[in-house]
């Protein structure tokens, strides 16, 4: 057994060895199923080369694989030698409460996703302070009060139907901003012990895992201990411990370290999110991150990550402000922003990070709230600029205050070389880091970076088919049976009899990706079908308007 295949049994385990029966199904009598898809190219989601054939579902199951199902179903579909895969998995999003506002996952589902996780880098809708619950709890929210568990959240999902299916971390700066406040303090003891009381209590309820956003407020103020604490909470469900890590540019390494000993020191399995050697200073370092994690791996512990297959990341603006200035509530930020002696600090922080990124040309506003604003939205900052006549810090302090803090923008500092070495590792999967979106509704007026739409179909069309980074098979179990394995989704991920019947149905030749940071709300071309719990969702290219999707709670896990 070589490297290779070694990693991705060790990763799939014992589910994935049950597939060696699936080329050999046959089915020598007629059976009646809902639905049979007819002249696929079956990738199991395993690694394992294809074979021709039919798949067959009854009541929302994979009922059989073989080579002549025949035709009796109530719904037969011809897959016309296109890949039949399982749908794919995106292991670190943000859709979230967008759910509420595009149902239909229409940015999902269009690109032959069926499960989305989010509440990822340190943020979920679901954890409050008393003081913040006090004041929110008769807010109608989405049809309902603003919710303190995560149960409450997946019960809304539930009632107002989903078409895809979707599961949730915990947010690790929304626990710590419940017991400690929004300030750069270290935790007490007991104020340790309530936060791993919390953390409990939602895993219990059915949330996934413990995810961590370093580079932002209130995670940020933790400290290695916390961490150890929390995940060792994280151990004991067996759950995933998924970290945006507390830098990834100048001290990337050094956050690679910490990420590492926190699951060494709790035994929690480990999610690097988003994997990145940010600005040209750091591109060179990619080699050594990718030896870090091999180096983890061989020493015991559970380790993979995951990457969009862009160069620009997605933050907000206040990523502008240094780290020590972002603490407290946003008056305390507003104050700083308009008091001189703190404003020329952030003053020096932004232009030093502009200098890094390359200047401001590499930085685009990613939509605006206030109308005013409309003119910078999908402009770089150096034509903003340009429109409005003030230098870069002026621009940034503006749009900070005008838009209550609530901006966004794309940065293009990654280097699309160390994209293949990240994908070519066997421990890697692509996700998209973004959310669900529909060019309908509210959502349609935003500006989303692109992976909200086409990371998939961008990973097969550029690291697949054109670069050759990998093959079919392999790319196709990253996108399915390796998350599936790493979320301890229990009969998903993979296209086995008695599985969840989430397939997705893509040509090879045309899958592609067409959002771009101009305009995102763009479907992809080459998915003709989509499968959720067996439900036809998308169908030749077209969305049916079917909410099949369901909330992965504890019951739907295997952990």
């Amino acid at each position: 057994m070589n490297r290779r295949d070694f990693l991705r049994v060790s990763a799939l385990g014992a589910t994935a060895l049950g597939l060696s029966g699936v080329t050999g199904c046959k089915v020598t009598t007629r059976h009646s199923f809902d639905t049979i898809i007819k002249n696929g190219v079956i990738h199991a989601g395993d690694g394992k080369p294809p074979i021709e054939g039919d798949i067959a579902i009854r009541d929302g199951r994979i009922a059989a694989i073989g080579k002549d199902l025949g035709t009796q179903a109530e719904h037969v579909v011809d897959a016309g030698g296109l890949v039949v895969s399982p749908g794919f998995i995106d292991i670190h999003t943000h859709t979230d409460t967008n759910l509420f506002d595009a149902p239909k996952g229409d940015s999902r589902i269009f690109q032959g996703i069926t499960t989305d996780l989010g509440g990822n880098c340190g943020y979920c809708p679901f954890v409050y302070s008393d003081e913040a619950w006090e004041s929110r709890k008769d807010r109608p929210r989405h049809g309902g009060p603003a919710w303190r568990n995560v149960d409450g959240f997946y019960q809304r999902l539930t009632e107002n139907k989903i078409g895809i299916n979707y599961a949730s971390l915990v947010g690790h700066g929304d626990v710590r901003e419940a017991v400690v406040g929004p300030y750069n303090v270290k935790a007490s003891d007991e104020q340790l012990k309530q936060m791993c009381a919390e953390l409990d209590r939602q895993l219990e309820l059915g949330a996934m895992g413990l995810s961590y956003g370093l580079e932002y407020a209130p995670g940020c103020y933790c400290d290695t201990r916390e961490m150890v604490e929390l995940n060792k909470v994280v151990k004991k469900h067996n759950a995933l411990y998924t970290i945006h890590m507390r830098n990834e540019d100048d001290h990337v390494l050094e956050a690679m370290d910490e990420a590492i000993e926190a699951a060494r020191q709790s035994g929690a399995r480990l999610e690097i999110s988003h994997l990145k050697a940010q600005n040209p200073a750091n591109f060179d370092k990619i080699d050594e991150m990718l030896g870090k994690i091999d180096a983890a791996r061989a020493e015991g512990i559970d380790i993979a990550f995951d990457r969009y297959p862009y160069t620009a990341f997605s933050t907000g603006f206040t990523s502008f402000i240094p780290i020590e200035l972002r603490d407290g509530t946003s008056e305390d930020i507003y104050a700083r922003l308009n008091d001189k002696a703190a404003c020329e600090k952030i003053k020096k922080y932004a232009y030093s990070r502009l200098e890094r990124f390359g200047g401001p040309q590499q930085v685009v506003v990613a939509g605006c709230n206030d109308p005013a604003n409309a003119v910078y939205a999908g402009k770089n900052l150096a034509e903003c600029c340009q429109i409005s006549g003030m230098n870069e810090w002026e621009m940034i302090r503006y749009l900070l205050i005008s838009e209550k803090l609530e901006v966004n923008q794309a940065t293009f500092a990654m280097k699309e070389e160390n994209l293949k070495k990240i994908y070519a590792h066997p421990l890697s999967m692509p996700a998209s880091d973004g959310s669900v979106y529909s060019p309908e509704g509210v959502l349609g007026k935003e500006l989303p970076h692109p992976r909200s739409y086409g990371t998939f179909p961008r990973f097969f069309e550029k690291f697949v088919r054109e670069d050759k980074v990998l093959d079919l098979p392999t790319a196709i179990w990253k996108c399915t049976g390796l998350p599936a394995s790493r979320m301890k989704l229990k009969e998903r991920g993979l296209l086995v009899p008695g599985y969840a019947a989430d397939i997705t149905v893509f040509d090879p030749q045309t899958i592609a990706d067409r959002s771009t940071y101009a305009q995102p709300h763009q479907f992809p071309a080459g998915i003709a079908h989509v499968f959720v719990n067996g439900v036809h969702t998308i169908k030749e290219g077209a969305h049916t308007g079917a909410l099949s999707g369901i909330v992965l709670g504890n019951d739907q896990l295997s952990r």
